[in-house]
This record gives structure tokens, sequence and C-alpha cells, in this order.
């Protein structure tokens, strides 16, 4: 049942894509109106995927890369959801759908059996650490799909520029604040599992790296007052390192995260 599911959610985000992608071309009022439908659908969806893995499995879907990715796309949308009520962009639904749609085509390269918990996933900050990880990921993603419509927008003067760069602020402070909480979370698990705070893992050196970048973007624009293009660029620069440090570093990287 979970694979026909899948299936059907990625058939929806594609769907929203080409939705979008017809509303650029040629704006069209039923277009508008159906343009979240899909990923209303997908997200219903992704929601009984999940429920069905904790059912399954006797605990959070939590615990390898194939579940984490399947639980950051339903937070991206649900994240994308509450911006589209402030934020009514062609521009922005395509980038996220487009996100979404690459992000769940990789699914098809990860394991999604249903296995034990190893001993190194045993621990009560298994679920705190992840959850804010998932939850910092997907803030991350939805500025960087701002971030692209900004930069797109600035080759004309749009009102919609400082509602755009407003919302880029508030999404990269949470998910600093969230990636933060990810670190410090990460090494008390460590500690209770390996006995060691931090390790050097690729995994955790590169998660410090996100945080670095993030953490230069929030500098520059309170003590420089960098704004506009340089800080959009920042910020999906940003998301390149998260994909790099969630993907990247698993297959070319291994280390003690790569179970995960």
């Amino acid at each position: 049942m979970a694979e026909q599911l899948l299936m059907a959610t990625f058939i929806l985000l594609v769907l929203a894509v080409l939705i979008n992608l017809a509303r650029l071309w040629s704006p069209i009022i039923w277009l508008d109106s159906a343009a979240p439908l899909p990923m209303y659908l997908a997200a219903a969806l992704l929601l009984v995927i999940l429920a069905w893995r904790t059912a399954e499995a006797g605990r959070l879907p939590l615990a390898n890369m194939y579940e984490f990715s399947v639980f950051m796309v339903l937070i991206i949308l649900l994240g994308y959801f509450l911006i589209r009520r402030v934020l009514q962009a062609p521009e922005f639904d395509l980038a996220v759908s487009l996100l979404l749609t690459m992000l769940f085509a990789m699914l098809a390269s990860l394991p999604s059996d249903l296995r034990p918990l190893m001993p190194a996933l045993q621990s009560r900050w298994l679920s705190a650490h992840v959850a804010t990880a998932i939850l910092a990921y997907s803030a991350f993603a939805i500025a960087f799909c701002l971030g692209i419509i900004y930069l797109i927008r600035t080759s004309r003067e749009d009102a919609s520029l400082k509602e755009i760069d407003r919302q880029i602020y508030r999404m990269v402070v949470w998910g600093f604040a969230l990636l933060t909480l990810v670190i410090i979370t990460g090494a008390v698990w460590a500690e209770e599992v390996w006995g060691n705070w931090w390790s050097w893992d690729p995994k955790e050196t590169w998660s410090l790296v996100t945080w670095v970048v993030y953490a230069a973007y929030l500098h520059a624009r309170r003590t420089r007052g960098w704004r506009g293009r340089r800080s959009a660029w920042l910020v999906v620069i940003g998301f390149l390192v998260v994909l790099f440090t969630l993907y990247g570093v698993s297959i070319l990287l291994p280390g003690l995260h790569s179970y995960a």
C-alpha cells in the first residue's frame, strides 16, 4: 500500500508543477484556484504514509534518511501553506512544487524497508534531534524557494519584494534557532551513545558548516544591513549546503551517521 501511496503523491507533485508552469505561461483564473489542490492532496497522502509506518514499526518514523525525507517533504508543504496565506505568487508555488518533486524523486534511491532500531538509535534524544533537524531544514527549504523568487523579481520593481525579504528572514531565524538545537541535542546524543560530545564526523562537521553559513546571513543582515539580492543569494547557497549535508555527506563521506 505504501508504494502506491508514494507513487500517487509523486504524481500529484508533478501535476502541481505542470499546473504552475501553465499559470506562468497563460494566466487563467481557474488554474489559480486549482494550483494548491494537488499540494493539499499530497500532504494528506503523506500523513497516511507516515501514520502507516508508525503503526507498522511501532515507533515514530524518524529512524533513517528515507523517513527523514518523507517527513521533511510534509513539513515543507505545511510551511508552504502558511506562507501562501500572505504571499500569492505563482513563482513561489512553482518553486516549492519543483523542489518537492526533486526531493521525492530521490526517495527511489533510499532504502525504505522497515527495520528494528539499531542500538545507536535507541536513545531518548533521537526524536528531539531528528525532529528539530526536519523542522530546521524545512524552514531553510522554504527560505530557499523565497530566495529564488526574490532573485527573479528583482529584475523589475515589484511591490512584493519587501514582504518576500521579510518572510525569508523569518524562515532563516526559525531555521537557525532549530539548527542550533539540532547540534546541541546531537552532541548530547553522541555523548550518550559513543562517549564523545563531538567527534568531527562528516555529518557533524557539515552541520556546523551549515550553521556558520546561516549565522553569516544573520550577522550580515544585522550589522552590515544586507538586504536584497546579496542576502537572497546567501540563502540559496545555504540551502545547497543543507542538501549536501543531508545527502551528499551520506554518499560521499560516510561516517557515524551512515545509517541515516
